[in-house]
């Protein structure tokens, strides 16, 4: 009788401990703390690397509670989770900004271009004209691609380009730049007489640089000059592009990513782009995810078709990817501060199993992991949110993997190499075959060869380019994903 006594007894205390656990009420000022380590311990990808977000580390949310209140802020608290190399997961603060997609703008007068310094010089610089902005202020004047400029009119006098000044005159001015041209050789800076009054305007960039097709030794040869994201925002103007590349009958492509600023983007658009190179490869395997050791048991249980990514067919409901099923695509890393980002890594590495990719300049930094948007939901959804906050978590909770299970976290080496910079004494015409970027990169395509090149022969010291100070940080390739509900 006392031995039943006392099981009645501890199963009542069970119960009434387990009832308490379940009431327990999160502070509200650690409402977001504790959707913040919550968030982390379910889908960081290196979870189980971090002691503090491990599954033992606290047997009751009041043990949770007590830690928590350790952190002032909840970024504190998020920073002191990450894994120390880890720069790419982040926590917002106003989900507000999360799914703002807008075009790319900028206050420029529309010549993009590079600064070094004058031979047998101590602190003279020269500037030269990288490319013209399509539509920009810099379109109206008498100035192109590989003109130089020594200095600024300023009405009374001249005023030479320094190593002092340069950046003030030209870059941080909201005022009319009034340039002066001259000649260069490459030893002696001679003033040609020929100016240009260049005005800052807000300016939106279009959609495709440059768009063309060449035939080159009888092959039909597109070329697509890209210089902004691959986010959603651009991809209906790729897909129009590549319509174009499909009624020309284009057989090749080249993919000129060296004035590309980079940046982030979602998975989704990757296997778009994907599908709009090829075509060939419906319901094929283009890409895995391979979640944390948490999570990875879950979906290969319960959603095991959400690991695997296919070559998709369509952009949305009405919009149908123009493909050009081509066997072969290459692709122009190139700058002396460029070397690719998450979202064309992943191209790449997804793409080798079923094609020839050739990569042409920059060994790729290597980010293969992929990230996602969780909101304070039961599901990390924003759907039922919590409404005492506005914050969200972006953290890092997958690595991508190509079809045969190869990843690229040591980057992508090239196929050949290019110089970091280019020559300015022979910058030619983009999209021509006057182009020595373009030129070597055909004489690839016809031979499968490259001969070598002599890089900056001239010892020229490059101080600066443009496109440089517009480039982003890479916020990683983003997916979206239903997760299981977590009450």
């Amino acid at each position: 009788m006392i031995k039943r006594l006392k099981i009645v007894i501890l199963l009542t205390l069970m119960i009434f401990m387990y009832q308490c656990e379940k009431l327990y009420i999160i502070p509200q000022n650690l409402e977001v703390h504790d959707f913040a380590w919550k968030g982390l311990n379910a889908y960081y990808l290196y979870q189980d690397e971090i002691q503090d977000l491990s599954d033992r580390r606290f047997n009751s949310d009041l043990q949770l509670e007590n830690y928590l209140q350790n952190f002032s802020t909840p970024e504190n608290l998020f920073a002191s989770l990450l894994k120390s190399s880890d720069t790419a997961s982040k926590i917002i603060s106003d989900f507000n900004m999360i799914n703002q997609i807008t075009d790319r703008t900028s206050f420029t007068t529309g010549m993009e271009f590079g600064i070094l310094e004058e031979p047998d010089t101590i602190n003279n610089v020269i500037g030269y004209v990288s490319h013209i902005l399509p539509n920009s202020n810099a379109t109206s004047k008498n100035i192109t691609r590989g003109d130089f400029f020594y200095g600024i009119d300023n009405v009374t006098d001249t005023i030479q380009l320094t190593k002092e000044n340069y950046q003030d005159l030209l870059i941080n001015t909201t005022d009319t730049i009034k340039l002066l041209f001259a000649d260069f050789d490459g030893d002696s800076i001679i003033p040609n007489g020929k100016k240009a009054n260049l005005i800052k305007r807000n300016y939106t960039h279009v959609p495709v640089f440059s768009r063309k097709t060449i035939n080159h030794n009888s092959t039909n040869v597109g070329y697509l000059l890209y210089n902004n994201d691959f986010s959603s925002r651009y991809i209906n103007d790729l897909n129009n592009a590549f319509f174009s590349f499909k009624n020309e009958s284009v057989n090749e492509l080249i993919l000129d990513l060296r004035y590309n600023i980079g940046g982030g983007s979602f998975e989704k658009t990757v296997t778009e782009l994907a599908s709009m190179i090829t075509g060939q490869f419906d319901e094929e395997t283009l890409l895995k995810r391979q979640w944390n050791t948490k999570a990875q048991p879950w979906f290969e249980l319960n959603q095991p078709d959400s690991l695997l990514v296919k070559f998709p067919k369509n952009i949305d409901s009405q919009t149908a990817i123009n493909s050009l099923n081509l066997t072969k695509v290459y692709i122009i890393l190139n700058g002396s501060n460029y070397t690719g980002s998450s979202s064309i890594e992943l191209l790449i590495n997804s793409l080798k199993p079923y094609i020839e990719v050739h990569v042409v300049g920059n060994q790729t930094t290597g980010n293969n992991t992929g990230a996602i948007t969780l909101y304070n939901s039961i599901d990390y959804d924003s759907i039922g949110k919590n409404t005492n906050h506005m914050y969200a978590l972006q953290p890092k909770v997958l690595r991508f993997l190509n079809k045969n299970d190869e990843t690229f976290a040591t980057g992508i080496t090239p196929n050949f190499t290019l110089c970091t910079n280019e020559d300015i004494l022979n910058l030619g015409v983009l999209g021509e075959v006057s182009d020595p970027i373009l030129n070597r990169v055909l004489e690839y395509v016809t031979t499968g060869g490259i001969n070598t090149m002599t890089c900056n022969p001239n010892n020229f010291e490059f101080l600066y380019h443009s496109i440089d100070s517009q480039r982003v940080t890479d916020t990683g390739v983003f997916i979206t994903q239903d997760l299981p509900n977590t009450n």
